[in-house]
This record gives C-alpha cells, structure tokens and sequence, in this order.
C-alpha cells in the first residue's frame, strides 16, 4: 500500500502501525512524490491511502484519479482534517468514495484499510472524530 500524507506524524504513526499488523507500506509527502514512487512499485500497491489536501500542487484527489487510470482496480481511501460538511462540496467527494475523517483512531484506520482491501466500502462520513484525549491521529 501506499500512504501519502504531508504531515510527517501522521504519516509515520499511519506507517507503523499498518507495518505492525503485517502489512507491506511505502510512504510519500505530497502527490509528486508519491507518482515517483509509483514508477518503481506500481505491482506492489494495491491501496492507496492519502490525504485530499497536500502541498506541492497535487492534491489527493487528483493522485487518486491518476492512479486509478493507470491501475483501476486500485482501491484508494481518500482522509482530511475538514470537516465532512466541507468536503462534501468536493466534487470528488461527491462520488461514492472511501472517506475516512481526520483525526482519527488508529483502530478505524486499520479496520478501514482491511475493510477496503476486502473489497467493502467505507460509510460515509459515519467515522465521528473522537474526542481529543482520544485522537492520535490530525
């Protein structure tokens, strides 16, 4: 799988904690990176987690889009710390895509990416963010 997300924390608890459970992770900062990546790991990766708004002029969306025209079935789980009622308005989002709201516990990231594999379909934005003491995702 391929995570992409420009907050370097989020991306390595993300990292970690999908490494410890057996999975197989590679990780980019921004949509640029990630397509070089790409280049030399297409085969390897299978689901692509990544952030909707990152620097550097890619945004995840469009990542996502690219992806998936060189490799349909490539599952894709679309994250972001606005608020659902915002990203709503995304014409993306406007789709029937796999969305999971930042922050967010490492247990529905897990149980989203398993989920995903599996073939399933997140609901939409029914993951409420925890409460902060809860959080350890933004």
């Amino acid at each position: 799988m391929l995570i992409v997300e420009d907050e370097s924390a989020v991306r390595t608890l993300a990292c970690v904690a999908l490494k410890k459970r057996g999975y197989q992770v590679l990780d980019a900062a921004d949509g640029l990176t990630a397509l070089d990546v790409w280049k030399h790991s297409a085969s390897h990766v299978d689901l692509l987690l990544t952030d909707l708004v990152m620097p550097g002029g890619m945004s995840g969306g469009t990542l996502g889009r690219t992806l998936q025209s060189r490799k349909p079935q490539l599952k894709v789980i679309y994250t972001s710390g606005y608020s659902p009622e915002i990203m709503r308005e995304d014409s993306l989002l406007a789709q029937d895509v796999n969305f999971l709201p930042k922050p967010y516990e490492l247990s529905a990231l897990l149980k989203a990416v398993r989920l995903c594999l599996d073939g399933g379909k997140l609901p939409r934005f029914d993951v409420c963010p925890p409460k902060p003491e809860e959080a350890v995702m933004a």
